[in-house]
């Protein structure tokens, strides 16, 4: 079993964030489960391929999500369409602001590919706060703990 990571961390709190959704997925993990992260700008449809769950995260970039998880989307979206269908994910943005148009167009264009939203989606506004990382952590966990348990 695998669970992907894409997300865009080019900042130290967004490393952090993209590391916490990592360590809460091993924390969780029975072992079973390979756990990844791949930058949005080196991921491709193949490595969507071979994954059992999928987690998103970006920066929320002038209300949008960030250039880099666009284009990942822009290159693999025809590659994945009708091969990824009811595909489990979620996704977490961190939000300088409140984060709504980037969530409307990830679950615009994941709906399109027809995945299947595991939980809500983490939305991470306003100013640094440390408890984003819990957040994020519990994000891995629960996103991990569901696919081995065999809800996913």
């Amino acid at each position: 079993m695998r669970l992907l990571l894409v997300a865009h961390d080019p900042s130290p709190n967004t490393r952090a964030m993209a590391e916490a959704v990592l360590d809460g997925a091993r924390q969780a993990s029975s072992g079973q489960l390979s756990v990844d992260h791949i930058r949005p700008l080196e991921a491709c449809a193949d490595d969507v391929l071979g994954t059992d769950v999928l987690i998103l995260g970006t920066t929320e970039n002038l209300g949008y999500m960030s250039g880099a998880l666009k284009d990942f989307f822009d290159r693999s979206y025809y590659s994945l369409l009708d091969r990824t269908d009811a595909l489990p994910f979620a996704f977490y943005v961190r939000a300088g602001q409140d984060g709504t148009g980037t969530r409307r167009a990830i679950e615009s264009i994941c709906g399109g590919l027809k995945w299947k939203l595991a939980q809500p989606p983490l939305i991470c506004r306003g100013e640094w706060r440390d408890e984003f990382l819990d957040q994020c952590r519990e994000l891995g966990a629960t996103m991990a703990a569901g696919l081995e348990a065999g809800v996913l």
